[in-house]
């Protein structure tokens, strides 16, 4: 009897243990990802600073929900996703703030116009259309049309098949162009 006891009770984790256990599994699969988390905050910030205190918030949002996420598996995904969602709020949020201060500025006097502001115009209008774009078509252009995935590495990371991918870029193109014209 006591044998049985001491099989079943044998590999039971304590719960440091389990704790450790988790911790080496959750470093494993972010140093398999974080390059990728930090480039997708970085094509939608376009400033490395933020983006790597973005991809730093997503780890640690990550590592405080890894042992609720139920399929580790995804986790390459999940973890696009959130660091994805944490760059656009940031963006936003920066947005906000710019518009502001050149409220603010303004005041004072227009500013001149040059090549540089308009350049900058274009590029600020592009974010903006990108920005409205519905979620599930933001995240497929960042990955696609800036961050340079293929449509396959694209389906594994959404999780969604390829088609599906394919057909998500082209109406995004279509409403940027409407958007942008």
């Amino acid at each position: 009897m006591h044998e049985v006891a001491e099989r079943l009770a044998g590999p039971l984790l304590s719960a440091d243990e389990a704790q450790e256990e988790l911790s080496r599994e959750f470093e494993a699969r972010l140093a398999d990802s974080s390059t990728l988390a930090f480039r997708v905050a970085y094509s939608v910030l376009r400033q490395r600073q933020d983006a790597e205190d973005v991809a730093q918030d997503a780890f640690v949002r990550a590592y405080r929900r890894f042992a609720q996420l139920r399929d580790r598996e995804r986790f390459r995904p999940w973890l696009v996703r959130m660091t994805f969602r944490l760059a656009i709020d940031r963006r936003r949020s920066d947005l906000r703030r710019n518009v502001r201060e050149l409220a603010t500025s303004q005041i004072a006097g227009p500013p001149r116009p040059d090549d540089a502001a308009v350049s900058a115009e274009r590029a600020a209008r592009l974010w903006e259309a990108i920005d409205a774009l519905p979620e599930k078509l933001r995240l497929v252009t960042v990955l696609a049309a800036i961050e340079g995935e293929s449509m396959a590495d694209i389906a594994r990371l959404v999780g969604a098949p390829e088609g599906t991918i394919k057909s998500r870029l082209f109406d995004a193109r279509r409403i940027l162009a409407e958007k942008l014209r």
